[in-house]
């Protein structure tokens, strides 16, 4: 943008809203890659709407310090844990409705865009650095191949990048709230007691935070040997921690179980999309639960998929550590389209 000859600096507004935590970030656009200048993390649930937020974030001091110094909010792109329609989100798991139109008009900016969080985090992976992700898998990326993204956290999502003439496409996906697909006796009874209690399994009932919950009765009948409380927020956490500091028999059970359907749920992806060009695991747990996914039962359900084992033992598969991924992502999509 130029203004009487000279340059005017814009900035970008990015944000990431999960069902537990949101990112919001003030991004110069200066490369492929914009650079953050302000990051703030936000509990979803302490505020009631993110018109509310947006305004506490922008008027905090080094937000507005750095509105001073670098421009105004030029466009503003939000990743949201739910799937967009005509422009709004109703948030999975949280009473929040999200609508592109009043979050502009509260801005002042003329183009506010919306996007699943998934779909935003594949906008970060073509620009994420070896630096951000951790290889579970070396594999072969094959020259026009697709790559899959699966990410579990509060709850369960997945997206496609499609290779369009060597370009990656984002593409937006439910598939978390797919059917879940029993493998084992253990699983079949798993399932069971999820259709019990909920009416049906689908995949985030399983491979998610409250997936944890869920597979802990049926991994493990006695109590919990680290006193985890299971109506608690952070019981999964918990839960994952003592599993990992071998504190509770049941919490190692349940963080094996969980981890096996991630793997294999992983495989389901990058069969569907064919991902040849990579399999990328995002979300909050798997950089927290790092040691056990490298324990090989995370590949091994990942690859059991005959007769197309061979295909998926080529693939690369990877973590990505980066935690603002998603918030990049979104400010990566803001950045192409102003």
């Amino acid at each position: 943008m130029m203004e009487n000859g000279s340059e005017v600096k814009t900035m970008i507004l990015a944000g990431d809203i999960g069902g537990t935590k949101t990112l919001l970030g003030l991004f110069d656009a200066v490369t492929a890659r914009p650079r953050p200048v302000v990051v703030r993390s936000f509990g979803t649930l302490d505020h009631p709407d993110l018109q509310t937020m947006i305004a506490e974030f922008l008027e905090a001091e080094d937000a507005a310090d750095a509105r001073a110094t670098h421009g105004g909010v030029e466009i503003a792109c939000f990743g949201v844990a739910g799937p967009v329609v005509d422009g709004t989100v109703k948030v999975t798991n949280v009473p929040w409705f999200v609508d592109a139109r009043r979050v502009a008009s509260a801005l002042g900016v003329a183009r506010v865009s919306l996007l699943n969080d998934l779909e935003a985090l594949a906008h970060a992976v073509p620009v994420l650095r070896e630096s951000e992700t951790h290889v579970l898998q070396e594999g072969e990326a094959m020259r026009g191949g697709n790559i899959g993204l699966i990410a579990a956290g509060t709850g369960l999502g997945e997206a496609l990048l499609h290779n369009v003439d060597g370009r990656f496409l984002p593409s937006a996906s439910e598939a978390g709230h797919a059917d879940f697909a029993a493998r084992t006796e253990r699983e079949i009874t798993l399932a069971r007691e999820v259709i019990r209690r909920f009416g049906r399994a689908d995949v985030e009932h399983v491979v998610s935070g409250r997936g944890l919950i869920n597979i802990h009765p049926v991994a493990h009948t006695q109590p919990c040997a680290a006193g985890v409380d299971l109506d608690s927020p952070d019981a999964a956490a918990a839960m994952s921690a003592a599993a990992m500091e071998r504190r509770c028999a049941g919490c190692v059970e349940t963080l094996d179980m969980f981890i096996e359907a991630y793997g294999a749920e992983a495989g389901n992806l990058a069969l569907r999309s064919v991902s040849t060009g990579g399999l990328y695991i995002g979300g909050g747990i798997a950089p927290k639960i790092l040691p056990m996914l490298t324990n090989g039962a995370f590949l091994r359900a990942f690859r059991a998929k005959p007769p197309l084992d061979p295909m998926l033992s080529a693939m690369p598969v990877k973590v990505i550590l980066n935690a603002e991924s998603g918030l990049l992502g979104a400010a990566v999509f803001a950045a192409g389209h102003r």
